[in-house]
Protein backbone atom coordinates (compact mmCIF):
# COMPACT_ATOMS: atom_id res chain seq x y z
CA UNK A 1 0.00 0.00 0.00
CA UNK A 2 1.39 3.25 -0.82
CA UNK A 3 1.20 6.35 1.51
CA UNK A 4 -0.85 8.88 0.71
CA UNK A 5 -0.20 12.40 0.58
CA UNK A 6 -1.32 14.67 3.98
CA UNK A 7 -0.32 18.57 3.66
CA UNK A 8 -1.66 21.78 5.00
CA UNK A 9 -0.16 25.29 4.38
CA UNK A 10 -0.92 28.37 6.42
CA UNK A 11 1.85 30.43 4.74
CA UNK A 12 3.16 30.76 1.28
CA UNK A 13 6.18 28.76 1.77
CA UNK A 14 3.76 25.70 3.10
CA UNK A 15 1.45 26.94 -0.29
CA UNK A 16 4.58 26.44 -2.85
CA UNK A 17 4.77 23.15 -1.78
CA UNK A 18 0.98 22.17 -1.57
CA UNK A 19 1.17 23.91 -5.44
CA UNK A 20 3.84 21.61 -6.75
CA UNK A 21 2.31 18.28 -5.27
CA UNK A 22 -1.26 19.65 -7.42
CA UNK A 23 0.60 20.59 -10.52
CA UNK A 24 -0.24 18.73 -13.60
CA UNK A 25 -3.35 17.56 -11.34
CA UNK A 26 -6.93 16.94 -13.76
CA UNK A 27 -10.32 18.12 -12.22
CA UNK A 28 -13.49 18.55 -13.83
CA UNK A 29 -15.64 21.91 -13.17
CA UNK A 30 -18.38 19.82 -11.61
CA UNK A 31 -15.64 18.77 -8.97
CA UNK A 32 -14.97 22.61 -8.12
CA UNK A 33 -17.57 23.82 -5.55
CA UNK A 34 -17.58 26.80 -2.92
CA UNK A 35 -19.79 25.86 -0.19
CA UNK A 36 -21.07 29.13 0.74
CA UNK A 37 -22.20 28.46 4.51
CA UNK A 38 -18.98 26.82 5.48
CA UNK A 39 -17.00 29.60 3.48
CA UNK A 40 -15.21 26.38 2.02
CA UNK A 41 -14.08 26.14 -1.45
CA UNK A 42 -13.08 21.92 -2.54
CA UNK A 43 -11.50 20.77 -5.72
CA UNK A 44 -11.51 17.20 -6.37
CA UNK A 45 -8.54 16.48 -8.30
CA UNK A 46 -7.03 13.94 -10.49
CA UNK A 47 -3.33 13.99 -9.05
CA UNK A 48 -0.43 13.47 -10.70
CA UNK A 49 1.61 11.86 -7.67
CA UNK A 50 5.19 13.57 -8.58
CA UNK A 51 6.43 12.25 -4.94
CA UNK A 52 6.93 8.85 -6.28
CA UNK A 53 9.82 7.57 -7.44
CA UNK A 54 9.99 5.30 -10.39
CA UNK A 55 13.32 4.30 -9.45
CA UNK A 56 11.77 2.52 -6.51
CA UNK A 57 10.14 0.36 -8.44
CA UNK A 58 6.75 2.85 -7.84
CA UNK A 59 6.17 4.10 -11.40
CA UNK A 60 3.99 6.79 -12.64
CA UNK A 61 0.52 6.91 -10.73
CA UNK A 62 -1.93 9.12 -9.84
CA UNK A 63 -4.77 9.65 -7.36
CA UNK A 64 -7.64 11.08 -6.48
CA UNK A 65 -7.05 13.82 -4.09
CA UNK A 66 -9.32 16.92 -2.20
CA UNK A 67 -7.75 20.45 -2.35
CA UNK A 68 -9.72 22.01 0.36
CA UNK A 69 -9.37 26.03 1.29
CA UNK A 70 -11.48 27.13 4.32
CA UNK A 71 -12.52 30.63 5.40
CA UNK A 72 -13.36 31.80 2.23
CA UNK A 73 -15.20 35.03 1.58
CA UNK A 74 -15.41 35.35 -2.71
CA UNK A 75 -14.88 33.10 -5.30
CA UNK A 76 -14.17 34.71 -8.93
CA UNK A 77 -13.32 33.18 -11.64
CA UNK A 78 -11.22 33.84 -15.16
CA UNK A 79 -12.56 31.92 -18.32
CA UNK A 80 -14.04 29.21 -16.38
CA UNK A 81 -16.62 27.21 -18.41
CA UNK A 82 -19.45 27.12 -16.22
CA UNK A 83 -21.80 25.61 -18.20
CA UNK A 84 -19.34 22.78 -19.39
CA UNK A 85 -19.74 20.73 -16.39
CA UNK A 86 -17.35 17.79 -17.63
CA UNK A 87 -14.75 20.23 -19.46
CA UNK A 88 -11.66 18.73 -17.67
CA UNK A 89 -9.13 21.54 -16.44
CA UNK A 90 -5.23 21.23 -15.67
CA UNK A 91 -3.97 22.76 -12.69
CA UNK A 92 -0.24 24.74 -13.04
CA UNK A 93 -0.53 26.64 -9.63
CA UNK A 94 -1.47 27.83 -6.53
CA UNK A 95 -0.23 30.60 -5.42
CA UNK A 96 -0.96 32.98 -2.42
CA UNK A 97 -1.05 36.85 -4.08
CA UNK A 98 -1.40 38.58 -0.88
CA UNK A 99 -2.36 37.61 2.82
CA UNK A 100 -5.94 37.93 1.99
CA UNK A 101 -6.29 36.57 -2.29
CA UNK A 102 -5.29 32.74 -3.24
CA UNK A 103 -5.04 32.42 -7.47
CA UNK A 104 -5.79 28.63 -9.04
CA UNK A 105 -3.70 29.35 -11.90
CA UNK A 106 -5.10 26.66 -14.82
CA UNK A 107 -3.68 25.90 -18.74
CA UNK A 108 -5.53 27.65 -21.14
CA UNK A 109 -5.31 30.87 -19.46
CA UNK A 110 -8.22 30.13 -17.22
CA UNK A 111 -8.16 30.42 -13.19
CA UNK A 112 -9.75 30.65 -10.05
CA UNK A 113 -9.14 33.56 -7.39
CA UNK A 114 -10.17 32.55 -3.57
CA UNK A 115 -10.85 35.55 -1.09
CA UNK A 116 -10.28 34.62 2.54
CA UNK A 117 -10.03 35.64 5.67
CA UNK A 118 -6.51 33.75 6.16
CA UNK A 119 -5.17 30.67 4.60
CA UNK A 120 -5.81 27.73 5.50
CA UNK A 121 -5.52 25.04 3.45
CA UNK A 122 -5.25 21.63 3.15
CA UNK A 123 -4.55 18.80 0.17
CA UNK A 124 -5.24 14.79 0.94
CA UNK A 125 -5.00 11.85 -1.59
CA UNK A 126 -7.80 9.71 -1.27
CA UNK A 127 -8.40 6.10 -2.31
CA UNK A 128 -5.53 4.25 -3.71
CA UNK A 129 -3.15 5.59 -6.66
CA UNK A 130 -3.29 3.85 -10.06
CA UNK A 131 -0.59 3.41 -12.88
CA UNK A 132 -0.17 5.74 -15.90
CA UNK A 133 2.21 5.55 -18.37
CA UNK A 134 2.38 9.19 -19.10
CA UNK A 135 4.24 11.77 -17.51
CA UNK A 136 3.34 15.55 -17.71
CA UNK A 137 6.09 17.46 -19.36
CA UNK A 138 6.05 21.49 -20.46
CA UNK A 139 7.57 22.90 -23.12
CA UNK A 140 10.58 25.10 -22.07
CA UNK A 141 9.77 28.65 -23.10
Amino acid sequence: MTAKLKLSALDADDLAIVSAAVQDALVAVRDCAYLKDEKRFVLLLNRFRWEADPAAGEGHSRTHSALVFNEVTAVRHHDIPTGEPDRMLEVLAVVLENERSVLVRFSAGRAIRLEIGRLACHLGDVGEPWPTPWKPAHPVE
